[in-house]
């Protein structure tokens, strides 16, 4: 008879189907990746936020943000595969969101991977041809 702590899946306590890195690599992408704006950029422009994991840029987020619309256009999400099921992609859509309070985001992304990001975030794809009239890029 086999005991259920020696199955070789991992632990007693381990859930079915996950793998062993899952945890580790949630906690890094709270614990140790900074999310930081670059300096010199305006309302309207083209924006990032970089991921940042021990001066090393693992991901950005690109967007349009227009300040007269209360708009912002998500154009690109970008994160390397380790930390990949990490949650980063969402801690990333949540400080922007806090970050610019009111403003109704959107999105040019039509991937698998972004598309189930942006449904979870609630983040509707953006109709071709509806553009902000203020917006530069």
């Amino acid at each position: 008879m086999e005991h259920p702590a020696h199955h070789g899946g991992g632990g007693r306590h381990r859930l079915p189907g996950h793998r062993k890195g899952d945890w580790h690599r949630r906690l890094l992408a709270y614990s140790e990746v900074e999310l930081v704006h670059p300096d010199g950029q305006g309302a309207g422009d083209a924006q990032c936020l970089l991921l940042v994991h021990v001066r090393k840029v693992v991901g950005h987020v690109d967007f349009r943000l227009c300040a007269s619309c209360a708009e912002a256009v998500i154009t690109e999400v970008l994160i390397e595969k380790q930390f990949h099921r990490s949650g980063l992609d969402t801690r990333a859509l949540s400080h922007l969101r806090a970050r610019y309070p009111g403003v109704v985001w959107r999105t040019t992304l039509d991937r698998r991977g972004t598309r189930d990001l942006m449904r979870r975030m609630r983040v509707p794809r953006q109709a071709e041809g509806n553009r902000c009239s203020h917006a530069n890029g």
